[in-house]
């Protein structure tokens, strides 16, 4: 049996159950490409994907959905946060609060 990391979402609604690999794969790739800065979440499935091995993107599955319900967990862990205007932007917390 694959090992399974509940996803939370902001909101509080009931966890979605991911396979551990595919959230650590997402977190990884979004933690890397949120490096250089915050980006505007509609961008974020192509930009982090970039981040992600061939054989990754291939066994993930819908590369929009994991990384959409990875980045709202992180969120509720305080890795990610939202920034205020528009368009929705994230950024990694470490970021904005500093080190």
């Amino acid at each position: 049996m694959t090992d399974r990391t509940p996803c939370r979402t902001p909101a509080g609604t009931t966890a979605t159950n991911v396979p551990t690999w595919k959230v650590e794969a997402c977190r990884e790739a979004l933690h890397k490409a949120l490096a250089d800065g915050p980006l505007p979440t509609r961008d974020i499935a192509k930009i982090a994907g970039q981040h992600l091995s061939e054989d990754d993107r291939t066994d993930l599955g819908s590369l929009g959905w994991h990384m959409t319900t990875v980045r709202l967990e992180l969120e509720v862990r305080g890795e990610i946060v939202r920034l205020p205007g528009r368009p929705l932007r994230i950024s990694l917390a470490c970021a904005v609060t500093g080190p």
